[in-house]
């Protein structure tokens, strides 16, 4: 059986709050205390329960989490001879679980107690996985309109950077990646459609997997598009991550993209310890590194250390396709009505207020509740959705995006430069959130959306950080390659040379011996 720190040790634990760049994520307190004599799955549960009180709930007030399982340390003490071992895991809450509502941010699910577990978590379960509460997010997952503030949600309000508590998340997994950096679980679950899990895990200076779509049942998840979207872990490290997604993955009869997950499910971690990339020819997309020379910096010291673990690294030229950005936009445009109204009409009657039927109903709701649903942005694509309704056009489009993203896009590249991997920055350092004006996305930073249009696997590793604020390396693979993306990730991990930043709870100040602005 698994075992955890000494009682005296968490509660000692509990009572520190980071503050300098030595201080340790709960997490890595956890398993340095390590003692022999004390049992522990529950004295684990408890002491993130104690943390999200602590910091989410007051202190720096993160909220990063919407709610909490109160029998989540009856819970990990009964999983404690599974493989699991008990470990904790906040999902996003756009997944369903039993005991929780899913909301995904809005106040038309606040209700929403569906009694029911997604696929997924069902695995998780029977892996030993302890479903320790839900995550805030990017309210519908960031599909409502075109001006938002990623990590706000009107049940959550706004997610707070553990690296800096005035600066933003990213989305729309934010409460997942932020709660991991804060130490408030063991590893979380997040969603993505493009971009979801692996902006906010580079931004919060964690470990973000998005896999191949159909690894992952999305059953029970409130949908945005079943092309691009897939669930996915978020954790310290490439081996935690490759754990949670090997009790998560597998195929569901309800979910036909994940037919062939079961052929592809394997034990993850399997040669992780082991993984080389001596010779290991790795494509680096130099247009995608963007205009910020911090970034650059820290990226070509993660190049460098590529090469000091034997990979060989190849330049690649890569202009953006538009047609590609523009007929993924119109396919998740055509996919959110229709499949959102799939998933409310399959939801059962909220027991308080109207239970909404159709995105129709959503856009209603917003309209009825201005004050605090649309206070800081609008529905645009909500109600761009809406009128979405040509199925031979979305048809075509669906076809021609995939194929420039798959095919004509990431396959191409490596097949003509003779690559396994493709690497670039996942983005830039975190902006100070704003809900005035919404985000401020450096759009000249990452190569996410053709793996996310694809719906190929890409791994978000921490490589360094800018004035302390943490930067992602993403490593792409093509479609299945799963196992050897996250193999890829672990040797990088082992061969990073770069101080990784540390969440300190307070605002954003110029790193130390710099001077101010």
């Amino acid at each position: 059986m698994r075992t955890l720190c000494s009682l005296a040790a968490l509660s000692t634990a509990i009572a520190i709050v980071p503050a300098t760049a030595q201080a340790q994520t709960a997490q890595e307190a956890i398993e340095a205390e390590i003692v022999a004599e004390q049992p522990g799955p529950a004295d684990e549960a408890r002491f993130y329960l104690s943390r999200i009180a602590q910091l989410d709930d007051s202190g720096p007030k993160l909220n990063a989490v919407i709610a909490t399982n109160p029998d989540a340390p009856l819970d990990a003490a009964a999983s404690a001879e599974l493989p699991l071992g008990g470990r904790t895991v906040l999902v996003k809450d756009n997944i369903e679980t039993r005991e929780l509502p899913t909301t995904a941010g809005s106040l038309a699910l606040a209700g929403n107690m569906t009694g029911r577990d997604a696929p997924m978590i069902a695995n998780l379960r029977a892996a030993g996985g302890v479903v320790l509460g839900k995550a805030n997010l990017s309210e519908w997952a960031n599909i409502r309109d075109f001006s938002s503030t990623s990590g706000w949600s009107a049940v959550g309000g706004l997610t707070r950077n553990p690296h800096g508590i005035d600066r933003n998340t990213c989305g729309s997994s934010s409460g997942s990646a932020a709660a991991v950096a804060a130490g408030f679980a063991w590893a979380a679950i997040g969603t993505e459609t493009n971009g979801s899990i692996t902006c906010p895990a580079s931004i919060n200076g964690v470990l973000g997997f998005k896999p191949t779509v159909g690894m992952v049942s999305r059953t029970h998840v409130v949908p945005i598009s079943s092309t691009q979207d897939t669930a996915g872990p978020m954790a310290m490290n490439v081996r935690d991550a490759a754990m949670l997604l090997g009790a998560i993955a597998g195929s569901d009869p309800a979910d036909p993209a994940t037919a062939e997950a079961d052929r592809y499910e394997r034990d993850f971690t399997e040669g992780l310890e082991d993984a080389s990339l001596a010779g290991v020819r790795i494509g680096v997309m130099r247009g995608q590194i963007g205009d910020d020379d911090d970034v650059r910096a820290v990226f070509e010291q993660a190049l460098g250390d590529l090469e000091a673990a034997g990979a060989v690294l190849v330049d690649i030229e890569f202009e953006p396709n538009e047609e590609m950005s523009r007929d993924s936009f119109q396919v998740l445009l055509f996919e959110l009505r229709e499949e959102m109204g799939e998933y409310l009409r399959s939801i059962p009657p909220i027991e308080r207020g109207e239970t909404p039927r159709s995105l129709a109903d959503l856009i209603a709701f917003n309209k009825a509740n201005a004050q605090t649903e649309l206070r800081w942005f609008g529905q645009g694509i909500f109600e761009l959705a809406e009128t979405t309704t040509d199925r031979a056009a979305y048809e075509s489009a669906r076809e021609n995006a995939i194929h420039l993203a798959g095919e004509q896009g990431i396959d191409r590249l490596m097949a003509q430069n003779d690559v396994q991997f493709l690497v670039a920055p996942t983005h830039g350092p975190a902006w100070t959130s704003d809900l005035v004006n919404g985000d401020n996305f450096n759009g000249s930073i990452g190569f996410g959306s053709p793996a996310a249009i694809a719906g190929y696997p890409h791994l978000t590793v921490p490589m360094g950080g800018v004035e302390d604020l943490p930067v992602g390396l993403s490593i792409i693979g093509q479609k299945w390659q799963d196992w050897e993306v996250l193999k890829a990730g672990a040797a990088y991990e082992r061969a990073r040379t770069a101080t990784l930043p540390t969440p300190d709870f307070n605002r954003w100040q110029p790193a130390a011996g710099n001077p101010q602005p």
